[in-house]
């Protein structure tokens, strides 16, 4: 839907949609719209065709690989590129790591790093979970100290996603200890082939190998990786989780998935009649509309108002709730439309993969967890309500 869109922008839509309509390839548009995870390979070979226009990082500076695009046309893009459907750009590199160099980096850091994250040279991974300090980020106890003009990093970071195919991780290490526990927080960016860091696959309930445990014996990090000042990371990472935050809603994922399953239910049939026949899955599907489209309100409003309350971090809480809420819910119902079909076919590469019905059952199972990464539901509705009550 389109919120008080200027003629400019609705330009800027038509344009951006004619070049994703030209430029995706087939086989990831259609690998996506058939409910499988982008790949690597896949994220990385779409983000390349758009940094071609400047679009792998819209909102960045021209001079490390942006466009300067304004917060509507960054919104558009992301619309149509999740519509499409098509792969977004790398989360980590792209939303989360480049803003925060931009903000709190050094001139040598945003100049080595960032064309590199705008085109996928580098891969990034996000280092801040660790057994007993998930939630609880600022309970983390990953140590490092300083020897001269390097950090030494011990430690254990968990649920890392693509660890294993990182080239780099940014990471909140422990630098001191201090009476409030955000206190002594440093931020760091790690080669993941630096000597002493170890990385052991998590397989999850999906059956699929996206997380990781990494383990830090005398890892040795250069200063030069310190981004913003040692023991005050807690404000970068606070910084780096609003933006993730409102990644994480994937409000135009949410209305790709609504058409889909509408479009199923007009293609399954049961006793000879079309499935969207069926008055109570009439009722579920408007009323996952009306959600969806509050939703994407709610994301207009947050984005087009910059220095209110509704771009603080309150907004970006409601987004992250209520987007992983209509995400699991979407992806639910796409598996009960599934039925015993989703049941028999194995998602990946092999034989009945391609059916729409092979990852849906695996993708309900992974949903679960978006209301834990990120900041779990819980942690969302505490910061809510500590803006309700002031």
């Amino acid at each position: 839907m389109d919120f008080r869109l200027t003629p400019e922008q609705q330009t800027f839509r038509a344009e951006v949609r004619a070049f994703i309509q030209e430029r995706l390839p087939d086989d990831i548009r259609q690998r996506l719209r058939n409910g499988h995870p982008a790949r690597k390979e896949d994220v990385v070979r779409f983000q390349r065709i758009l940094h071609e226009r400047g679009w792998a990082a819209p909102h960045w500076p021209k001079k490390f690989g942006g466009a300067d695009l304004g917060q509507a046309e960054r919104l558009i893009l992301q619309e149509e590129i999740q519509r499409a459907p098509a792969p977004m750009p790398a989360i980590f590199n792209v939303v989360m790591l480049g803003p925060l160099l931009l903000r709190y980096g050094t001139e040598a850091q945003c100049t080595h790093f960032l064309p590199k994250l705008a085109n996928a040279d580098l891969w990034f991974c996000q280092g801040f979970s660790e057994p007993g300090s998930g939630s609880d980020l600022a309970s983390l106890r990953t140590s490092a100290r300083r020897e001269g003009d390097e950090y030494v990093v011990n430690g254990q970071k968990i649920w890392t996603s693509s660890a294993h195919q990182a080239d780099w991780m940014f990471c909140l290490v422990r630098t001191e200890q201090a009476a409030r526990k955000q206190d002594g927080i440093t931020f760091l960016l790690i080669d993941m082939k630096t000597p002493g860091l170890t990385v052991r696959p998590i397989v999850s309930i999906d059956h699929a190998h996206h997380l990781n445990e990494v383990f830090f014996d005398n890892v040795r990090v250069p200063v030069a990786n310190l981004v913003g000042e040692e023991g005050k990371g807690w404000a970068c990472a606070k910084f780096l989780l609003g933006n993730e935050r409102t990644g994480i809603a994937n409000v135009s994922y949410c209305r790709e998935r609504l058409e889909h399953a509408r479009h199923l239910a007009r293609t399954i049939t049961q006793a000879g009649r079309p499935l969207a026949e069926d008055p109570v899955l009439q009722a579920e599907l408007a009323a996952l509309d009306a959600q969806v489209r509050a939703l994407e309100v709610t994301n207009w409003r947050m984005l087009l108002a910059p220095g209110t309350a509704l771009a603080g971090e309150s907004f970006a809480s409601v987004l992250k709730l209520k987007g992983t809420e209509i995400q699991q819910a979407l992806v639910a119902l796409i598996a009960r439309l599934a039925g015993p079909t989703g049941l028999e076919r194995r998602p990946g590469d092999g034989p009945g993969s391609e059916h729409w019905a092979a990852p849906a059952a695996p993708r309900y199972f992974q949903s679960r967890a978006a209301s834990i990464y990120g900041g779990s539901s819980e942690i969302q509705k505490d910061i809510l309500a500590k803006a309700a009550l002031g």
